[in-house]
């Protein structure tokens, strides 16, 4: 787990998300059933424009989905990580080369060697926690859509077939 001493608190967190409304969502799938799906979906419930990067995609949430950050067309301000943590620090370098502000590790998503280096390039970190269960806890709707449901999961549903 990250040291939450290194995490911003709670003022910080909410002026991230007042002063940042553009959010690449690193590794977005296109199955709605995926965490990364229903993070994006929901931000983008909420007033937030989302741009989907993954190379498997055209189009995700009926968004253009680029190949890499590096790709994206316009300014990134949040870019939100669902890869493996040994990922980040190649998308943390393309996060500085874009110059987005914030770089946001999902759950479970730990790279202190990363997180270092994006706050010696003058951006925000937040790592292990996820966008939309932050957004919901300080700005109301933590039981909405997901949460304590089961409908949020990392594990593939019994029921579907593949």
């Amino acid at each position: 787990m990250a040291d939450p001493a290194l995490n911003p608190d709670v003022q910080a967190l909410r002026r991230i998300y007042k002063e940042n409304h553009v959010i690449a969502v690193v590794g977005l799938s296109a199955n709605w059933h995926r965490p990364s799906y229903f993070a994006a979906k929901y931000m983008m419930d909420h007033g937030y424009r989302v741009i989907p990067v993954n190379p498997r995609y055209q189009e995700v949430l009926g968004q253009k989905c680029y190949a890499s950050l590096r790709d994206v067309p316009e300014k990134v301000d949040i870019v939100d990580c669902f890869r493996q943590s040994e990922e980040i620090p190649a998308i943390c370098d393309d996060a500085i080369a874009i110059g987005a502000k914030v770089l946001w590790m999902q759950i479970g998503v730990i790279n202190e060697g990363a997180a270092k280096r994006a706050r010696e390039a003058g951006l925000e970190v937040v790592m292990d926690r996820c966008v939309k269960i932050e957004y919901a806890r300080l700005f109301g709707g933590l039981n909405w859509m997901g949460v304590n449901t089961g409908i949020v999961s990392s594990k593939r549903p019994l029921w579907l077939t593949y």
